[in-house]
């Protein structure tokens, strides 16, 4: 039996922990699958992991972002300085773990998810070894981004992209790397869709900046306005909460937009089969596999087109809707157009719903078994 070996910043809560725990799920009843983790952020992973899956952490601790921008926010000259320091130290810490860590793999095929990764992987790693690079992160244009990309990927066998806009992307800049395109996997389908009857909003995310819950805040006003029987539903945490939740207050939103945290898979799912319209405000998207989740439920969902891989997901006027430009108010008027006609609702629902089957985990799971086996595409 192969081995793989996935290599992970950390397994706490993101959509890339999320993809490595879905991936290790599929590919550990087929093969030997370890992942190593450079943090323990958590006492266990923060998304579910087969055990038959072998969990290796290099760290236990975490990188003290969150207590250097508090330092950095209040001005605090000392503890700024104790905070740089123990940054300073945990990354040099973070490269040098790693690296000895991947001197030791023996696994027939390594799965990197970062580009730090794929830089170390392709210089330290044993010969022989498969190398596929995993990568999650649209570039949006950032040439700087780009570079250090193509760069780590330099002594890789493989750059695995998300979507098929990056796939095509990469092909054309990277000529030492073969390229392919795997898109993520629902880890299971629903028994049970949406009645779409519900005057409920869903949006799932993790609250930073890229991700854009404040635009959706303002798009809900607008709805809100015309229909304040409505209401709206956000599930995730992150450094963005309070901002938001200020946000919420000064519309005068509060009774009427309910804030979550981060919630288990089970208790997402209840609200998704309890959701009528699903909207992503995000700067930035990759691929929107919580686009995907939502669908399997039969939900029409809704997304800004900066979200590049919402565009992958959702068939304009088929499924859901694609907003140009961040448009405010014509993602609001699409939104009340859903609420206002129970049939379109449905219609889009029910497409939404087929979209959603092609991205299976029995599909998914075929593709990265052909990968990893060396067969031809």
């Amino acid at each position: 039996m192969k081995k793989i070996t996935i290599i992970a910043l950390h397994l706490g809560y993101g959509g890339i922990e999320k993809a490595i725990a879905s991936l290790a799920n599929m590919l550990c009843k087929d093969y030997k699958v370890n992942i190593i983790s450079t943090y323990k952020v958590f006492d266990k992973p923060a998304f579910y992991i087969d055990n038959k899956v072998k969990i290796e952490y290099l760290i236990d601790d975490k990188p003290n972002k969150k207590e250097f921008l508090e330092s950095l926010k209040k001005g605090n000259i000392l503890s700024l300085l104790k905070e740089t320091i123990k940054s300073i130290k945990v990354l040099r810490l973070r490269k040098q773990c790693m690296i000895n860590a991947i001197k030791k793999i023996d696994s027939d095929v390594v799965i990197s998810t970062r580009a730090f990764h794929n830089t170390l992987l392709g210089k330290y790693a044993k010969p022989g070894l498969k190398k596929i690079a995993w990568e999650h992160s649209h570039h949006n244009n950032n040439k700087q981004y780009i570079n250090k990309l193509i760069k780590s990927c330099k002594n890789m066998d493989y750059l695995v992209s998300v979507s098929k806009e990056l796939n095509d992307f990469y092909k054309k800049e990277i000529k030492t790397t073969k390229c392919r395109y795997i898109s993520l996997a629902l880890d299971d389908l629903p028994i049970e869709v949406s009645k779409l009857k519900t005057k409920e909003i869903i949006s799932v995310g993790r609250l930073s900046k890229e991700k854009g819950f404040e635009s959706l805040i303002e798009v809900f006003k607008l709805v809100n306005d015309r229909h304040p029987d409505w209401h709206l539903n956000i599930v995730g945490d992150g450094l963005e909460k309070d901002n938001i939740s200020k946000k919420i207050k000064q519309l005068e939103l509060s009774k009427n937009i309910t804030m979550y945290g981060f919630m288990e898979k089970d208790k997402v799912n209840d609200i998704l089969k309890n959701s009528s319209i699903y909207v992503m405000t995000s700067y930035t998207e990759s691929f929107g596999l919580v686009l995907i989740e939502a669908m399997s439920y039969g939900v029409p969902c809704i997304s800004f087109d900066s979200a590049r891989g919402s565009l992958e997901i959702i068939d304009n006027n088929k499924n859901g809707f694609i907003i140009k430009n961040r448009d405010i108010n014509k993602m609001a008027e699409k939104i009340i157009a859903l609420i206002d006609d129970a049939k379109l609702r449905k219609k889009l629902g029910q497409r939404a719903y087929e979209k959603s089957l092609l991205y299976s985990s029995e599909n998914v799971k075929k593709e990265w078994i052909s990968l990893i086996e060396g067969k031809s595409k």
